[in-house]
């Protein structure tokens, strides 16, 4: 049985709320990217964060039929992952590898 002493030192791993607005490169910050342009790319879709987020080991769970809440007129789908760090770095990590994906896909 866990005390509440021992409890405190068991780090919960909370999902992340992955959307493609946030990697979207046509966006402005406002329209939800999140990433800076430099690391975007142009229309990002669900299979491409979730082959991203499972190179990255982060065991993706994809939700298709979910929608952005600026935009809640497109079912753009999202990915919950598993992260320890901070949300940025998360998403930083993704965007590099979104870009990898997207050069072996022009080949």
């Amino acid at each position: 049985m866990l005390t509440f002493s021992r409890l405190k030192n068991v780090k919960k791993r909370k999902k992340i709320i992955i959307w493609p607005a946030y990697f979207d490169s046509s966006k402005t910050r406002e329209e939800g990217r999140k990433v800076p342009k430099k690391a975007a790319i142009p229309n990002p879709n669900l299979r491409e964060l979730q082959t991203a987020a499972l190179k990255l080991g982060l065991k993706p769970e994809a939700e298709v039929n979910s929608s952005h809440p600026i935009i809640p007129w497109r079912k753009s789908g999202r990915v919950l992952i598993h992260y320890k760090g901070t949300k940025m770095q998360a998403l930083m990590k993704i965007a590099e590898e979104l870009a990898v994906i997207r050069q072996q896909e022009k080949k």
